[in-house]
């Protein structure tokens, strides 16, 4: 069973790990040091206005993504998953759960690596739609982002 919850300090060192180890596949396609190198007090400082969730599988930390809302659209980032655990439902977990709890939000918004079409694949077995490619942005990443609108609710 995969439990999602939110982080707390203690678990910082254990979510660095499970970042560097997911995003360290891509070592030999981008440049990722910015997410394989990130320090415990940069991640506290980024704690201060994002939400971040971890989630556990067995009693093992297998996964964290970070998010916060701005105007009505939830911005969505830094999902890993450790290679360990991954194609188990761990990473569809987070971003369901990150649905349900953000409520007041109508958009849901995350960029990933161009070209990792595992994780486009991941975004559009979701419902979410390509909606901009952003070429050598970020660390000259080459991204993709994409998009999902909540449903309106019924008689509004």
């Amino acid at each position: 069973m995969i439990r999602i919850r939110p982080a707390t300090e203690a678990d910082f060192a254990a979510l660095l790990q499970v970042q560097k180890e997911a995003f360290g596949e891509y070592a030999t396609v981008y440049e990722v040091s910015a997410w394989t190198t990130e320090t415990i007090d940069s991640l506290k400082q980024d704690a201060k206005d994002k939400r971040i969730f971890v989630a556990e599988k067995d009693e093992v930390m297998a996964g964290s993504v970070r998010f916060w809302s701005v105007a009505g659209v939830c911005v969505i980032r830094l999902l890993s998953v450790s290679p360990s655990h991954q194609h188990q439902g761990v990473g569809k977990a987070m971003i369901r759960k990150i649905e349900q709890v953000t409520t007041g939000a109508h958009k849901f918004y995350a960029c990933t690596m161009l070209r990792t079409a595992r994780n486009v694949h991941f975004f559009l077995s979701l419902g979410y739609k390509a909606e901009t490619v952003l070429p050598n942005h970020y660390h000259h990443l080459d991204l993709i982002c994409f998009a999902k609108y909540r449903e309106p609710a019924a008689g509004k």
